[in-house]
C-alpha cells in the first residue's frame, strides 16, 4: 500500500533534492580545518534574536499601564486573550494562567487528583511535569521514551496502569507531537482524563487538528523561551463546561467565574495562578506574527531535516505519521560518536558552538532525579503509600530507552529556524566540517 501523503512529508519529499548537493559539498569541507582548531568558523553572524517586538507590543503594553486596569478582575485584556486563544486551538474554553507549570497544577487539581492517585507522564520532559503531581501529592509513574521521536512510547503505557492510575500526561515534546490517537485509545479504553501538555507546541497540528484541543485539558506555556511569549504565561483549554468552572475556581483562589463582585463565598480549594492583565496584551500582539514564524519555521525545520539525515551518525527527531505540522520549539536529533571517529558529545557540542551554532544536550533523565525518591520517602508519602510501593517505585519506572537517549541528544532553539535558509546550510556546513575532522578533535 502507498505510504499516505501528508503536507509534513510533501515538503520533506520536496527539499530532499536540495540534499542530494550534501553528499558532493561534503567533500568540500575536509579541507577546511574546525575553528576549534584554529580554522576560520562556519558562522561569524548571530542567529535571530528572541523575542521578536516592536512598537506593536509597546502600545500593548501602554494600553494597559495607563488604563490603570492591570489585572483580570477589572480589565478586560485577559479575556479578549482567552477568547482568541481558544478560537486559534479550537477549544471552547481557555483558561489563562501565570505560567505552564499552573496551567498543569490546575488542571490535575481541577480534575480531583490527590493522594493515593498516579499520573503517567514521560521522562523525557521538563521537571514542572512530574513537580505538579508532586505537589497534589500523587505519585509520577514514567514510561519509557520512543528514542526516535524524542516522544513518549504509547506502546508501553497500557502496562503501566494501575487501579491507582487517575490521568495520564504526554508531552508534545519540541514541538513535534506524540501519538495522540494511541494514548487516546488507551485513555478512552481505561476512563482515563489525558492532561495533553503542549508547552513546547504552539500551532503544531496532529491530523490537520492543533495539539492543546485533544485532551480533557489542554497546557501551553508562553515563558520567555517559547514560540508565544510574555515572560511568563500559561493557558489551560478544554471543552468540558464544569471542568472550565473548576478550574477557573481554583486558579482563581476558590472563587468561581460565576459570582458577584464582592461575594466572598468559596466552593472549591484554590490558589492564585492568574494571568495579569499585561501579559495579556502582550500576548494579543505576539500572536499576530505567530503563523508566519510557525511557518517559517516548519519550512527551515523541512529542509534541515533534509540535509542532517544526510550526515552519518546524525538522526533528526523522526515524526509520528499523524503529525501534520511539527512547531519546532526545538530542533532535536541524535547524535552517535562512532560515526564521529568516537568524538564525544561534549566535545562535539564544543567545536559546534565555535563553528558559530550553540546547541545544547537537552534534558538529562527526569526519573532518575533524587528529590523524587526523597519525596516519596517522606513523611507524608509514607503515611499515603504503602511501603512496599514505594520501595518498588524505582524498579517500576526504570526508563532504558529514555537512558540511552540522554547520551545522544542534541538541541537547536527555535529562533535558530527563524533565519533565511543559508541558515540551515551553515548548520549542515559546521557539522559536516567536525565529521571530516572528527579524529584529530578527539586528539586536540
Amino acid at each position: 500500500m502507498a505510504e499516505k501523503l501528508t503536507r509534513r512529508r510533501y515538503m520533506l519529499t520536496a527539499v530532499s533534492a536540495l540534499g542530494a548537493s550534501a553528499k558532493a559539498f561534503a567533500g568540500t569541507v575536509g579541507g577546511k580545518k574546525p575553528a576549534l582548531l584554529g580554522g576560520k568558523p562556519v558562522r561569524s553572524q548571530p542567529f535571530p534574536t528572541w523575542p521578536v517586538f516592536d512598537s506593536s507590543e509597546e502600545k500593548a503594553l501602554n494600553t494597559v499601564l495607563w488604563s490603570g486596569r492591570w489585572f483580570r478582575g477589572r480589565g478586560k485584556q485577559v479575556d479578549r486573550f482567552e477568547a482568541a486563544y481558544a478560537k486559534l486551538i479550537g477549544t471552547k474554553h481557555c483558561l489563562a494562567t501565570a505560567n505552564g507549570t499552573s496551567a498543569l497544577f490546575t488542571s490535575l487539581s481541577a480534575l480531583g487528583v490527590g493522594p493515593g492517585d498516579e499520573v503517567i507522564l514521560p521522562p523525557y520532559t521538563f521537571v514542572a511535569c512530574v513537580n505538579v503531581i508532586l505537589l497534589c501529592h500523587a505519585v509520577p509513574v514514567f514510561v519509557d521514551t520512543d528514542r526516535e521521536t524524542f516522544q513518549i512510547d504509547a506502546g508501553k503505557i497500557e502496562a503501566a496502569i494501575t487501579d491507582r492510575t487517575r490521568a495520564i500526561m504526554p508531552v508534545h515534546l519540541g514541538g513535534n507531537t506524540f501519538d495522540v490517537d494511541a494514548v487516546l485509545a488507551i485513555a478512552r479504553k481505561h476512563k482515563l482524563a489525558v492532561v495533553e501538555d503542549s508547552c513546547q507546541a504552539h500551532m503544531a497540528e496532529w491530523k490537520g487538528r492543533r495539539t492543546g484541543s485533544f485532551g480533557t485539558t489542554g497546557c501551553f506555556s508562553f515563558q520567555a523561551s517559547k514560540n508565544l511569549n510574555s515572560g511568563e504565561g500559561g493557558a489551560l483549554l478544554t471543552d468540558d463546561d464544569e471542568l472550565a468552572e473548576r478550574a477557573y475556581t481554583f486558579h482563581n483562589n476558590s472563587r468561581g467565574k460565576v459570582r458577584h463582585s464582592y461575594d466572598f463565598s468559596y466552593s472549591y480549594r484554590g490558589t492564585n495562578v492568574r494571568m495579569t492583565e499585561f501579559q495579556a496584551a502582550l500576548l494579543m500582539a505576539q500572536m499576530k506574527r505567530l503563523e508566519a514564524q510557525t511557518g517559517r519555521r516548519s519550512e527551515n525545520g523541512a529542509y534541515l531535516t533534509s540535509l542532517l539525515r544526510e550526515i552519518p551518525g546524525i538522526a533528526p527527531a523522526r515524526e509520528y505519521e499523524g503529525c501534520t505540522r511539527n512547531a519546532y520549539h526545538l530542533y532535536m536529533f541524535r547524535y552517535d560518536k562512532d560515526r564521529f571517529a568516537g568524538l564525544p558529545r561534549a566535545k562535539f557540542l564544543k567545536a559546534l558552538a565555535a563553528e558559530g551554532v550553540p546547541a545544547s544536550k537537552g534534558y538529562s533523565p527526569l526519573n532518575k532525579e533524587p528529590f523524587i525518591k526523597e519525596t516519596l520517602q517522606s513523611r507524608g508519602y509514607r503515611v499515603i503509600y504503602p511501603e512496599r510501593e514505594l520501595a518498588e517505585w524505582e524498579e517500576r519506572t526504570a526508563c532504558p530507552e529514555n537512558d540511552r537517549l540522554c547520551t545522544e541528544a542534541v538541541w537547536l532553539t527555535q529562533n535558530m529556524l527563524l533565519g533565511p535558509r543559508s541558515d540551515m546550510d551553515q548548520i549542515a556546513e559546521a557539522i559536516r566540517k567536525i565529521q571530516a575532522h572528527a579524529a584529530e578533535l578527539v586528539k586536540a
